[in-house]
């Protein structure tokens, strides 16, 4: 049971959205899966109906949540709009997706991990480090990381020091959090020991090695992408 300290209904109403993202994110309810009604969801809260409206219309104006007349609340994205401003997990077809996005990734990222190699400051070794530790921690322990993994990557291509870069990180993001969606989990070992990899290269200025090791992360996510999209070819003829 949730419960929240009495406060101010604009508070409380972000307060529930955001526990209520928590809860889509930790069940979770998959894409295309309907969320408990407003009854159910004003218990599990603690809250009043109008505050649970309150949330849910936040949550649908992020793209997030779907209202059907008549059939309910269904989970349309899991990624709000600042998560993903270009809005590339509404083109459908998820598995294509997400490949089209590994292919946009192989481009760039194992450049732009060399290109830190030569430009990351003392403070952002430290963050990389910080944040290669915490994945490390939230995926052992069964924890969501996907956040913490939009952060690492995010870091690398911020310590690439080029401003085009910076512009291009909304698009790693949707792709780390398309493959996390997709994969749930599914490549702990080989994703864990390429993160380190990435890390430890950019640490140490190795360009060659951080170049190599952030393509073995991304064929790693390319070839479990292709797994799953075959077997979920194979189900559709079946």
């Amino acid at each position: 049971m949730y419960q929240f300290e009495k406060m101010n209904r604009k508070l409380l109403g972000s307060q529930v959205e955001e526990e209520l993202m928590n809860y889509i994110l930790d069940e979770p309810v998959e894409i295309g899966g309907k969320i408990p009604n407003e009854y159910e969801l004003a218990k599990m809260f603690g809250v009043g109906r109008s505050t649970v409206r309150e949330a849910v219309k936040g949550l649908v104006t992020k793209g997030v949540l779907e209202v059907r007349r008549g059939a309910g609340t269904y989970v349309v994205s899991t990624r709000t709009l600042e998560e993903d401003p270009l809005g590339l997990a509404k083109l459908g077809d998820k598995y294509k997706l997400a490949l089209e996005l590994l292919d946009v990734r192989m481009m760039l990222e194992p450049e732009i991990a060399a290109l830190a190699c030569e430009h990351i400051t003392p403070d952002e070794k430290r963050q990389l480090k910080r944040l290669c530790d915490e994945v490390e921690g939230l995926y052992v322990s069964g924890k969501n990381h996907a956040k913490k993994d939009v952060e690492f990557h995010t870091c690398i291509a911020r310590a690439s020091g080029n401003r085009v870069v910076e512009v291009l990180i909304p698009i790693i993001n949707t792709a780390v959090l398309t493959f996390v969606n997709l994969t749930q989990r599914q490549l702990m070992k080989e994703t864990l020991e390429t993160h380190r990899a990435v890390t430890n290269s950019i640490i140490k200025g190795d360009t060659v090695g951080a170049r190599c090791a952030m393509n073995m992360h991304l064929t790693y996510n390319r070839q479990r992408i292709m797994k799953i999209y075959e077997e979920y070819l194979e189900s559709k003829k079946a």
